[in-house]
């Protein structure tokens, strides 16, 4: 029986690379897609030492490890160059570079994958095959489709007393906090990316975590007019105009700012003098184990 090209199919459903699984691609082939094993969880990495003399072990601190996923199913194509075409797309979408796996759940999840097991597409007939993919995602959180992108700028203040100023005196004033509140919906912390534009002299971020405590960020060096610092938190880099490394210029004395999960970090944005055209900006992704 023909299919509907664009029909979504019964099953699981995500896309690996430019392959997508669970439904019918333009050529009217269908792509079932029937396991999807280490989705779940991803591995941990710790270890034991027995105490001497005593009942028990020392545990280590726990680490989540890599994410192992196997993605199995059936192609179905309207002929035999259309399977074999079929094949040879998912041997390009399950590349040994970065690929992009996303599974459409109720809210949907992605991950960056690489090949790390060998492929196995097998015939069933002359117009269908099943399939196997092993890859490994290097991150092992599973991150929200959807990218959350705010800026700010410098706090300033306006009105207020200014002198001389006969009575009575109107104290009143409104102040542009310079503040992003960041919300991580998931379950495991998320490491936000954030950029710093210039002018902007000896830029600090206030990190104030759910728990109270606050982290400081200070970059000692000014930016000039133009200049994007990019502070990675996850992989605790500080990129200066895209390929200029200024990590050893910034200063985190109580650790990286994150985003823990289910809560709301703020980043409040400060220098030791104002310009109006200096911004903040924070992108990040909800997070799940």
């Amino acid at each position: 029986m023909p299919y509907t090209p664009g029909a979504v199919l019964d099953g699981l459903q995500a896309s690996l690379g430019s392959v997508t699984l669970g439904a019918v691609d333009s050529e009217g082939v269908a792509w079932y897609l029937q396991t999807l094993e280490g989705w779940d969880s991803p591995e941990v990495r710790a270890s034991w030492t027995d105490r001497e003399g005593d009942h028990g072990a020392w545990a280590s601190p726990v680490y989540y490890g890599s994410r192992p996923i196997t993605l199995g199913g059936t192609i179905v194509a309207p002929s035999r160059v259309l399977l074999e075409q079929a094949m040879d797309q998912l041997r390009a979408a399950a590349g040994l570079t970065d690929t992009l796996l996303v599974v459409q759940e109720s809210t949907p999840k992605q991950a960056v994958v690489r090949r790390s097991g060998k492929l196995l597409i097998q015939y069933v007939t002359a117009t269908t095959a099943s399939f196997n993919v092993l890859v490994t995602a290097a991150d092992p959180r599973r991150y929200g489709t959807t990218l959350m992108t705010t800026t700010t700028k410098l706090p300033s203040t306006t009105g207020g007393l200014t002198l001389p100023a006969a009575t009575p005196w109107l104290l009143s004033a409104t102040v542009a906090a310079g503040q992003i509140d960041a919300v991580n919906d998931g379950d495991v912390e998320t490491r936000p990316v954030l950029t710093i534009t210039g002018p902007v002299v000896a830029p600090q971020i206030q990190a104030q975590m759910p728990d109270g405590s606050v982290r400081l960020a200070t970059f000692s060096q000014d930016l000039a007019s133009g200049d994007v610092l990019v502070i990675d938190t996850d992989a605790h880099t500080v990129t200066l105009n895209g390929s200029v490394s200024r990590r050893r210029f910034l200063t985190i004395p109580s650790g990286w700012p994150t985003i823990p999960a289910g809560a709301v970090t703020s980043f409040i944005f400060r220098s030791t003098a104002y310009n109006p055209t200096a911004t903040l900006t924070a992108a990040w992704r909800s997070a799940w184990q």
